[in-house]
């Protein structure tokens, strides 16, 4: 299966992730990580996230939140683009 977004590796922890406006809902799956991830939200329009058995939250500009490693999650899509900062391993 492809990838649901563009990523751009900044540094071999760092990342930029663009999901486009025009992604598929159904290729945005309840997912783990192998690692500890912190997101930073650069940019989104109505895009959500979600972990398991909690509300979702609005994914807006200058959130921070932390996904660590086999929590279950997703991302709900929202209208034009969004664009994260990844940053893996780090706890």
């Amino acid at each position: 299966m492809e990838l649901p977004f563009i990523e751009t590796k900044i540094d071999n922890y760092t990342f930029i992730r663009e999901f486009s406006n025009d992604v598929d809902e159904m290729d945005l799956v309840w997912h783990e990580d192998p690692e500890n991830r912190k997101i930073e939200v650069i940019e989104g329009n109505g895009w959500k996230f979600q972990y398991d058995d909690q509300l979702p939250f609005e994914m807006i500009d200058g959130v921070e939140f932390i996904i660590l490693k086999g929590q279950i999650h997703r991302v709900i899509k929202g209208y034009g683009s969004l664009k994260i900062k990844l940053q893996k391993n780090i706890l």
